[in-house]
């Protein structure tokens, strides 16, 4: 987010944060940041020399190294869903522009022309002092965090720590305005006939962005446009409906929650379903996720043609048209989708 209050020093920030604590204990630095109108990047780095240090931005380097703490927990939000995964990071590799983890618990795609700000951080909780490693985005947004959840991990923490220490200890932030989101072109000037064509043609997944993009195309405008057979609405409280399904039926499903410059991707099973307030949850030993159902304004069961047939997706979006998460069913490269989980998907009412 762009800081309304550019002009307040890293000190006054500091200051009003505390106050902002003293008044909302247990607050979240995402919500404090909102309050205090800055970015949550200046928050954390207000905080520099008090249990706060800032780090390199080696990323090909830095990031792969987080294997050595062994098991960590992976947390990646938009502004209405948050996604934390406990894992390794291991078989990583990071490139220029993009990077990736894959293996069965910490799976990650990274988007790395984002990635400015890094920093470590100690934290008080209810439950002790907390250790993570956080990244933030040019306009201050936090990117991923890694929070450490034993103390085994802590003697490797430090190494990383020691090695990746920024030289320059500044508070000082340079944050740039976050882009606003490109409107839609009109529909009348959507090449239709060449996007249904392309679509038709589709031979994976990850074919789908692209042609978007070559088609210059919202991705809700791409879902209301297609036609029925490939895209249609369903019930904002599709999201719970899916998942009591899933977790009634044990049927294992891929949950996908992102923002510009990570998405981060849970496989397994669905079991213990919560509400709290605004936000519906799963809350597992090593999986959470939080979204707040109250933001979902369209969700879309999605079909994709590919080489191993058919993908079946629940794809939820704000008001801005942003995606908020995707759901698919538990699949690979080279086996079809699961039966169960298009039975499940057939249960959900049109919108």
């Amino acid at each position: 987010m762009e800081s309304a209050n550019a002009a307040l020093s890293p000190l006054k920030i500091k200051e009003r944060y505390q106050k902002l604590k003293e008044e909302q204990p247990g607050v979240r630095a995402r919500d404090a940041a909102g309050q205090l109108e800055v970015s949550e990047a200046e928050l954390v780095a207000s905080r520099i020399g008090d249990g706060v240090i800032r780090l390199n931005t080696l990323w090909e380097e830095m990031l792969p190294a987080v294997e050595a703490f062994g098991k960590v927990m992976a947390l990646t939000r938009n502004e209405y869903a948050v996604h934390e995964r406990k894992g390794v990071y291991s078989n990583g590799n990071i490139g220029k522009p993009h990077g990736i983890f894959v293996n069965p618990d910490i799976d990650l795609r990274l988007f790395m022309g984002g990635w400015t700000f890094a920093f470590a951080v100690e934290e008080e909780t209810k439950a002790g002092l907390r250790r993570s490693l956080q990244f933030f985005d040019k306009s201050g947004t936090a990117i991923h965090k890694i929070y450490l959840v034993n103390d085994e991990s802590l003697p490797a923490y430090e190494a990383y720590i020691e090695k990746y220490r920024a030289q320059e200890q500044t508070a000082e932030l340079e944050t740039q305005p976050a882009q606003p989101p490109k409107a839609d072109r009109p529909d009348e000037e959507i090449d239709r006939d060449g996007f249904r064509a392309a679509w038709e043609g589709l031979k994976d997944t990850h074919d789908f962005f692209p042609m978007l993009k070559k088609f210059d195309i919202g991705r809700v405008q791409a879902l209301r446009l297609i036609g029925e057979d490939f895209a249609y609405r369903v019930k904002p409280e599709s999201l719970r409906g899916i998942l009591n399904l899933a977790a009634e039926r044990e049927c294992e499903i891929m949950i996908f929650v992102g923002n510009n410059s990570c998405i981060q991707i849970y496989t397994g099973p669905v079991k213990n379903l919560k509400e709290y307030g605004a936000w519906y949850n799963i809350l597992d030993p090593d999986f959470n996720l939080h979204l707040r159902e109250d933001a979902i304004d369209s969700a879309w069961v999605v079909r994709k043609p590919t080489d191993d047939g058919t993908v079946t997706s629940l794809e939820l979006y704000d008001k801005e048209g942003g995606n908020i998460a995707l759901l698919f069913g538990k699949r690979k490269p080279g086996i079809p989708e699961l039966e169960l989980w298009r039975d499940i998907i057939g249960q959900l009412e049109r919108s």
